[in-house]
């Protein structure tokens, strides 16, 4: 039972969090990620992905069916972001002393344990199902 109430804080934090930056990216534009695509040679499309990683992904986990795809989504979010704005801080410090990158880091390692541990019964699927 202490699993599954971990399990449950684990997937609606990382989920809600994570959402929140979809929220604001569907009120106020994916410009900034259409520009570093563009910047990357990458097709205009690509950009849309963030749509999977931080609307789909986030709900799925949130809701506990499809978890173990939802925190792939997410941590391919994450990966695809920091290679994407971040890419020259992956081994810097932050000011603080910390990484420079432990927000993102936090986000993909979460996402991660998410796709791994699953659901647990407190959710949608209640933990059945071969990526509940």
């Amino acid at each position: 039972m202490k699993e599954d109430v971990g399990k449950l804080l684990l997937r609606v934090a990382v989920g809600v969090m994570m959402l929140l930056h979809g929220i604001a990216k569907l009120r106020h534009g994916i410009d900034g990620i259409i520009t570093s695509v563009h910047a990357h040679g990458l097709p205009t499309a690509f950009a849309y992905g963030v749509f999977l990683g931080e609307i789909i992904g986030p709900l799925l986990m949130i809701a506990g069916s499809g978890t173990r795809i939802g925190g792939a989504l997410v941590a391919v979010n994450m990966v695809v972001a920091v290679w994407l704005a971040h890419a020259g801080q992956l081994l810097a410090a932050g000011k603080g002393g910390g990484w420079a990158l432990d927000l993102q880091g936090l986000y993909f390692f979460g996402a991660v344990a998410v796709a791994c541990l699953g659901p647990g019964r407190y959710s949608l699927s209640r933990g059945k199902g071969r990526f509940a």
